[in-house]
């Protein structure tokens, strides 16, 4: 059973950073898309930015310039580095790994920016 693990959420001040991160366990491996999406209340979820297995990457333009998606295939584990943060950042954050057709997601961390 796959299982994905996310971890770096929190409570930061605006300007500030944080690096989410995501790890897949169990049978999984040569992952094709790793992603990051957030849903904020009331908001439906929207895609932040994603990584294929080559390396590319797509940014929501939100997010251009200021947050940067990587992966690490050994691990299967894939992150977000999130700077410049704004209020309207605040949200939960979902991670999401595409495998075999399958969408697999993971449970959520807040991110929290104050003003």
């Amino acid at each position: 059973q796959v299982q994905l693990v996310e971890s770096g959420g929190g409570l930061v001040q605006a300007g500030g950073s944080l690096r989410l991160s995501c790890a897949a366990s169990g049978t999984i491996f040569s992952i094709n898309t790793m992603g990051w999406y957030r849903q904020a209340p009331g908001k439906q979820r929207e895609l932040v930015a994603a990584i294929t297995s080559g390396g590319s990457t797509n940014y929501a333009d939100f997010v251009k310039g200021r947050f940067t998606i990587s992966r690490d295939n050994a691990k299967n584990t894939v992150y977000l580095q999130m700077n410049s943060l704004k209020p309207e950042d605040t949200a939960v954050y979902y991670c999401n790994f595409l495998w075999r057709a399958i969408a697999y997601w993971g449970q959520g961390t807040q991110v929290t920016v104050s003003s």
